[in-house]
């Protein structure tokens, strides 16, 4: 992509409005843009990244079992009156009503909906074990939305659904989920930690939530510091398998939420030098909760004996736009944003340092061709601003990867590579640009 056809309204200064570094850094980025209280217009760039987060979560889920499915945003609220939570989920639920004064309501989450579409599709055993997931956009009406993306109304998020014939099979989907939400965010460039957290209003006995360490998050949180040098299970994991005694080592250290700590526990269970207490940021979230659902929706199938058994049941959500903020307050530095290479808008920014200059025009649009045939994703800024500006704006968006071309460097046949997260520039020939682009990184393990 050029950058003089592209749609990238950077801001030259911090917003005032932006209280955190991923709200200031989203907007001065060109990624959002509000158009109501918590509520934001996704432009280009910010919109490549919640693509490439999706994708990564489409391919764990995948993996995982789940099979993707669509809902949509408003809801009957007749299901939700079944299930009792019209009137109890509170003020956060934006409730309507259509031209023939039906109630509906903007779903914040779908266990109503994907029961009664999994209950009215379902007879028998046989049809079970399922995982149903979508990606959908989902409302719930903050009494004070802030932090841009992190704590906005409308937000996109992934949101799974199991059904299983016993509480034993209900554990297998939910330790599966727990897999696959260790590696998406690992792949994203993230250190998250499982925790024991509350249900909440979806309700239940057993939750987690997965966190991430950030000076920014929302609330304190208690761990072992031995959980921050776990590596989740590669793509070869073996999800029929008994996955116990893989998540065990996440289980078995101190991890809680501060709504569930206890400080005895934690004094007790974890040495005083492995003690972590920070703030965190809420990614994924998933729960087990039984027959809460389809016992109340009447959801029934028959049993290898003829006999009637209510499904098992729990949700799996992750927040999908929360995920690019919360990047952003895990990796920036102050010249703007750091992208990890998997969620990044575009592989490589180019910059040409003379545009308009007959060699260095040609050198850019030669090797331009070449890496985009090579299948990278190229923002190559052919603009006549001036250089220092170029930097800035590249550094501010943070692609991984920065090729600088000019004259000087052209006179012995080179350009420089820039590596965005560590600084590091190199001067390489013009040719071997793509070669050096596709050496392995050291230490980087296959997920």
């Amino acid at each position: 992509m050029r950058l003089s056809h592209y749609f990238l309204p950077i801001l030259r200064d911090d917003p005032k409005e932006a209280e955190i570094v991923s709200h200031r850094l989203m907007l001065r980025a060109g990624m959002i843009r509000q158009s109501a209280a918590g509520i934001y217009s996704w432009l280009p760039l910010g919109l490549r990244v919640l693509r490439k987060i999706e994708q990564i979560i489409r391919e764990e889920q995948d993996r995982a079992g789940a099979i993707e499915l669509l809902m949509p945003t408003l809801q009957s609220a007749e299901l939700w009156r079944q299930s009792g939570r019209y009137d109890a989920y509170g003020p956060e639920m934006l409730r309507l009503k259509d031209r023939h004064d039906r109630d509906l309501l903007y779903g914040p989450t779908n266990e109503e909906l994907i029961t009664q579409i999994f209950r009215d599709a379902t007879s028998s055993y046989r049809d079970l074990p399922r995982i149903l997931y979508h990606i959908q956009w989902k409302f719930r009406d903050e009494i004070r939305p802030r932090f841009g993306v992190m704590r906005g109304r409308e937000f996109l998020m992934k949101d799974a659904y199991s059904f299983d014939l016993t509480p034993e099979a209900a554990r297998h989907s939910y330790n599966k989920m727990f897999v696959a939400y260790l590696r998406t965010f690992h792949r994203m460039g993230l250190k998250s930690i499982p925790m024991a957290a509350e249900t909440g209003p979806i309700g239940g006995e057993m939750s987690h939530e997965f966190i991430i360490l950030a000076k920014t998050g929302e609330s304190r949180v208690f761990c072992h510091k031995a959980l921050l040098e776990l590596t989740p299970p590669d793509e070869n994991i073996d999800y029929d398998s008994d996955l116990g005694p893989v998540i065990a080592p996440w289980t078995s250290q101190y991890a809680a939420t501060e709504e569930i700590h206890n400080a005895a526990e934690f004094a007790k269970q974890v040495p005083e030098e492995q003690q972590i207490e920070a703030r965190g940021i809420e990614v994924g979230h998933i729960f087990n909760f039984g027959t809460k659902y389809t016992k109340a929706m009447n959801c029934a199938i028959q049993g290898p004996d003829g006999s009637l058994i209510t499904p098992q049941g729990g949700s799996y959500g992750i927040g999908v736009s929360r995920l690019v903020g919360a990047i952003i307050e895990a990796s920036h530095d102050d010249n703007g944003i750091i992208w990890p290479k998997a969620v990044a808008p575009f592989d490589i920014g180019m910059i040409n340092l003379k545009s308009g200059d007959a060699q260095t025009d040609s050198a850019c649009e030669q090797l331009y061709s070449q890496l985009r045939s090579a299948g990278f994703e190229v923002l190559y800024d052919d603009t006549r601003e001036r250089a220092g500006a170029k930097f800035k704006t590249m550094d501010l968006i943070g692609l991984p990867w920065q090729i600088v071309i000019g004259p000087r460097g052209l006179k012995d046949g080179a350009v420089e590579l820039r590596e965005r997260a560590t600084g590091k520039a190199e001067m390489i020939p013009l040719e071997g640009v793509i070669a050096r682009l596709r050496e392995p990184e050291p230490g980087l393990g296959k997920l």
